[in-house]
């Protein structure tokens, strides 16, 4: 996995990563900032309503955006890397994995959307099912972090790799491809997921991850 990130981080001045990085990163802030205007709305109208006092509603309303947007973060990144990572598969695949292409296909706009759209749900809904348990596991100091990164390397291991996997197989065989390497799926997703959480870094990990991802798969088939 250090060798796949390595090739990954060693391919980010590619022009073909760049564009992607740019249009992944333009379409994130929009939707960040689309976001923002509703979540700020909602819990503005909500405090107006409340006994609170300003002071304690706008600190309030400053906790609770830096939160979902924290929580939300990496959903997002991941629905719209979904969107760019035949782009980003493709860079890989041309300068590591030439023959690769002869079999390619590329992924249709609206599977592509299917697949990054279903990926941040996945992600938001098995979060939000696990919050009640991270907040107990908070008193062993670590069994929060340890599930995070549990579930969320399983999440983004399936996903990332279904992105490259598209491109080579059918439904049929991809699903059953996912059957004989879940652990090294698991690793991919786990690596990925340190990325999304180091600041500053988390801006290129869903690049990152679905290059990555690239090299898990055709490293995997030889």
């Amino acid at each position: 996995m250090f060798g796949a990130l390595a090739l990954s981080v060693a391919q980010l001045g590619d022009p073909r990563i760049l564009r992607v990085l740019g249009k992944s990163l333009l379409l994130t802030l929009a939707l960040f900032v689309l976001l923002g205007v509703g979540l700020w709305w909602g819990v503005e109208t909500w405090l107006a309503q409340s006994e609170w006092h300003d002071e304690i509603a706008s600190a309030a309303t400053i906790v609770g955006l830096a939160l979902a947007f924290w929580f939300l973060f990496r959903a997002v990144a991941i629905a719209v890397i979904g969107i760019f990572a035949d782009e980003v598969v493709a860079a890989v695949e041309a300068r590591h994995y030439p023959a690769a292409l002869a079999s390619a296909r590329p992924v249709p706009l609206h599977r592509a959307l299917m697949m990054g759209l279903g990926s941040a749900a996945r992600v938001v809904a098995i979060n939000l099912l696990l919050l009640p348990l991270y907040g107990v596991l908070l008193v062993t100091g670590v069994g929060t972090a340890a599930l995070f990164f549990a579930v969320n390397g399983w999440l983004l291991g399936r996903d990332l790799g279904d992105m490259v996997a598209a491109r080579h197989m059918d439904a049929a065989t991809l699903r059953a491809w996912r059957r004989t390497n879940g652990a090294r799926r698991f690793l991919l997703g786990l690596a990925a997921t340190g990325l999304f959480v180091v600041p500053l870094l988390n801006i290129l990990a869903p690049v990152l991850g679905a290059a990555m991802a690239t090299h898990f798969f055709h490293r995997g088939r030889t």
